[in-house]
């Protein structure tokens, strides 16, 4: 049985597109590697370094405010949020795990701009180490990935809106160039 549908995906080019990441200090030995590997990943990927801006935070609770604040200023196109919280003996890991993935995505829904999380939640420092760049990858590359997809999907999406919406008379415009960018930002921008 054939199935034809339409598929829509975002592309792994970042050329023209702007990205912040917040990037909580605290566990920094862990957290700058996962920023360093964004940041190769999105050079790799296109990005030029004045398209990447980021902003410090002192620990993954404070991810979600600023997150947010940068999405709504309509300066980037995704926002990666970069921590790593590790288990301690009380349910302050619980707390923090939960409300700092909690922030990020009402920020990601309120905002319309896509949130790469990479808030490593581990029971252990090797853990975090090994998803920091040893045996399990870099979750800052990954990170920066879904960022780049998420971004450009979230763009085609807003285009093929703004289409839908240029039709006039029964004649569908496309929008191109700056103009539909435009368009794209004008339609994800909160009511």
């Amino acid at each position: 049985m054939s199935s034809k549908h339409q598929e829509t995906r975002g592309a792994l080019r970042a050329t023209g597109l702007k990205f912040g990441i917040v990037a909580a200090r605290f566990n920094s030995f862990i957290t700058e590697r996962l920023l360093a590997a964004a940041l190769d990943t999105l050079r790799a990927a296109g990005a030029a370094e004045t398209d990447v801006e980021v902003v410090r935070v002192p620990g993954s609770f404070e991810i979600p405010v600023a997150a947010k604040k940068l999405a709504a200023a309509r300066r980037v196109d995704a926002v990666i949020c970069i921590g790593c919280i590790l288990r301690g003996e009380t349910a302050h890991y619980d707390y923090v795990c939960s409300e700092s993935a909690r922030g990020i995505m009402l920020a990601q829904m309120d905002t319309g701009v896509p949130m790469a999380f990479c808030v490593l939640t581990c029971d252990t420092l090797e853990q975090a180490v090994d998803r920091a760049g040893l045996k399990g990858g870099n979750k800052g590359a990954e990170a920066a990935l879904a960022a780049i997809e998420m971004a450009n999907l979230s763009q085609e999406l807003a285009r093929g809106a703004a289409g839908a919406a240029a039709r006039v008379g029964g004649k569908a415009t496309t929008p191109r160039g700056k103009g539909a960018r435009a368009a794209a930002r004008t339609l994800r921008r909160p009511r």
